[in-house]
């Protein structure tokens, strides 16, 4: 019986046992060990690569973003600043006062003028106008039609010699701060510029975005706009107070505030430059 019991073991043992053969399992060659190394050097690469320029999924990401997020593109804006020679400020707010509103409200044009001021603080007797077109065509129409305009032509004859400089630029508004309309506050105007470094407009969007939330809180946001042609990589935005203090106490309540701190820290080190200016609504200025 033994023996018997010891066969059939024996049997179903042998049975189980499964010879060894290469078409089941494949013996570690040379070929192997490369692409093995290939493949942790590859992993490797692409972890040192996501640290010094950022990870490709998220840059593909960011990609799309500016694409499709970072500007409103219904409309563009042109910031224009005049320095006036001193004693001919009266004059010059006498003039503007004439003629801007004049350009603003001919349906013809399409264009509207966003607001004007003068700088309380900061370069002193200068002007700061902010127009917004409908487009780039709209930009352009309104153009050719004032180059025709005789009245438009004897105005910038009388303007010229009244200022020292004047410059102007195109700005495009960031899609989660529309331009405000109209609106009468009776309080100071805040711009703030931000001469960024070449090629982090995107990544202070992104972390800007969720800063304003933050500020929103306390204060009214006028507007944001970054620049397409003129002084490129600058951002401007423009914020209304009641007055001084009221922005200062404004200020340092946002610094209590979850997420203000983070935002400032990533975003002030995209940031080469910066400026603050005060500025007093003209009497037609549709901000004031």
């Amino acid at each position: 019986m033994l023996s018997r019991i010891t066969r059939t073991l024996g049997t179903r043992c042998l049975t189980t046992i499964r010879p060894f053969h290469t078409t089941g399992f494949r013996s570690v060659t040379k070929q192997d060990t490369n692409e093995e190394n290939e493949s942790k050097q590859g992993r490797a690469n692409e972890i040192i690569e996501a640290v010094l320029y950022g990870s490709k999924k998220i840059k593909e990401e960011e990609r799309q973003t500016h694409s499709k997020v970072l500007a409103r593109g219904k409309y563009v804006h042109e910031l224009q600043i005049h320095k006036v020679k001193p004693d001919k400020v009266d004059a010059y707010i006498e003039l503007t006062s004439k003629h801007l509103p004049k350009i603003a409200n001919d349906p013809n044009n399409d264009v509207h003028l966003c607001g004007s001021w003068s700088v309380d603080i900061g370069e002193q007797d200068s002007f700061v106008h902010i127009w917004e077109y409908k487009g780039y065509p709209g930009h352009k129409q309104t153009m050719d039609k004032l180059a025709q305009d005789a009245d438009y032509i004897q105005f910038m004859k009388e303007l010229r010699p009244l200022l020292i400089s004047r410059e102007n630029g195109m700005m495009l508004e960031f899609s989660f701060w529309q331009t405000s309309p109209p609106m009468v506050t009776n309080g100071i105007f805040e711009l703030r510029k931000y001469t960024l470094k070449p090629g982090r407009l995107l990544e202070w969007e992104m972390n800007w975005r969720k800063g304003l939330e933050c500020r929103r809180q306390f204060c009214e946001p006028v507007g944001a706009w970054f620049t397409q042609l003129g002084e490129l990589n600058t951002v401007y935005h423009m914020w209304t107070y009641p007055d001084l203090q009221t922005r200062k106490t404004t200020r340092e309540d946002a610094w209590n505030t979850e997420g203000w701190a983070e935002t400032v820290y990533k975003t002030v080190r995209l940031v080469d430059n910066m400026n603050s200016f005060i500025l007093k609504p003209l009497p037609f200025s549709p901000l004031r």
